[in-house]
């Protein structure tokens, strides 16, 4: 009689920092492992997020995602999202702190799973310093893939860069004689740059409702329900 041979059970593997992956290798482990919060793709070599400090991380997040939530509440047919995966190519799937993403025929669709697909029109991270991934690999992988606005707080700099993308480049935006840096792809989507970096809300949403107001924000929102 001839033993029959059983194979054992396929496991899938952990996802661990560094791993060089695809990204169905990639979304394979991370779907498998629903403790990890936050991992991402990004030319092909996995990053996993460390713990998040309150004030370093959290706060400046949460004032971002009030800032976009409103401009969101107040024009209809652009969507604002929190640390949403973000399928970008075969090697870059990132998951940024936070975008907005025009929802009928923009850049970016939302799949049958849920997921971003595409390039969001713009997309926000929360850096440490000028050394961070945001400012390096993901800045060029975000260029490559055409995402038109890119912005980036850094936190120990105590400095904000708003990019606007200009012929495959990257250029940097900066603020007006009072201190206002507007949004060239979202009409009234305005930022009180040092109100934002002094952690004052209520003068970086009162900055806003002065952009919403504007005709360029009224004319968007007339566009995008002819859409």
């Amino acid at each position: 009689m001839i033993a029959s041979t059983v194979s054992p059970p396929a496991t899938i593997p952990p996802l661990e920092n560094g791993d060089k992956l695809t990204r169905i290798q990639f979304e394979r482990r991370y779907q498998a492992m629903p403790e990890i919060k936050k991992a991402e793709l990004i030319e092909g070599i996995v990053y996993m997020a460390s713990p998040v400090r309150a004030k370093k991380h959290s706060k400046p997040h949460s004032h971002i995602v009030t800032w976009l939530g409103t401009y969101e509440a107040a024009t209809p047919g652009v969507e604002t999202l929190d640390n949403a995966t973000v399928r970008l190519d075969a090697d870059n799937e990132p998951q940024p702190d936070a975008l907005l993403r025009i929802e009928q025929g923009g850049q970016s669709t939302i799949s049958e799973d849920d997921y971003v697909e595409g390039a969001p029109e713009l997309i926000v991270e929360i850096a440490a310093s000028t050394a961070s991934i945001d400012l390096h690999q993901k800045l060029n992988v975000y260029r490559r893939n055409g995402v038109q606005e890119y912005l980036v707080w850094r936190i120990y700099d105590s400095e904000l860069d708003w990019f606007r993308l200009n012929a495959g480049e990257y250029i940097k935006l900066e603020p007006d004689s009072n201190g206002i840096i507007y949004s060239q792809v979202f009409p009234g989507l305005w930022l009180d740059k040092a109100a934002l970096l002094a952690g004052n809300l209520a003068k970086v949403l009162e900055g806003l409702q002065q952009g919403l107001a504007s005709q360029a924000h009224q004319d968007f929102v007339q566009q995008l329900v002819k859409e």
